[in-house]
């Protein structure tokens, strides 16, 4: 069974930095696309950044030149780093990992960007 834990989440300023990490267990994993998205309550799921088996990547025009998203086969690890925080990136961010037949999710990291 495929499981999805993210990691990294936290209380951060605004123009800090964070860096989110998903580890996947149960999973090829480097077949896969794997993503990170949000979510406000109240809103649909949205996605921040995304990164194909072949390592090219797409991001949302919000984060656009400051998330980076990244991954580690060996390690069946995606990252996400996340500098010049604002006040709006304060949410939940989710892993992703999409197969031919089903997408999985992880449970989630909050994220607060805060003075």
């Amino acid at each position: 069974q495929v499981q999805l834990v993210e990691s990294g989440g936290g209380l951060v300023q605004p123009g800090g930095s964070l860096r989110l990490s998903c580890a996947a267990s149960g999973s090829i994993f480097s077949t896969y696309t794997m993503g990170w998205y949000r979510q406000t309550p109240g809103k649909q799921r949205e996605l921040v950044a995304a990164i194909t088996s072949g390592g090219r990547t797409n991001y949302a025009d919000a984060v656009k030149g400051r998330f980076t998203i990244s991954r580690d086969n060996a390690k069946k690890t995606v990252y996400l780093q996340m500098n010049s925080l604002k006040p709006e990136d304060t949410t939940i961010y989710y892993c992703n990992e999409r197969t031919a037949t089903k997408n999985y999710w992880g449970r989630g990291t909050q994220v607060t960007v805060s003075s």
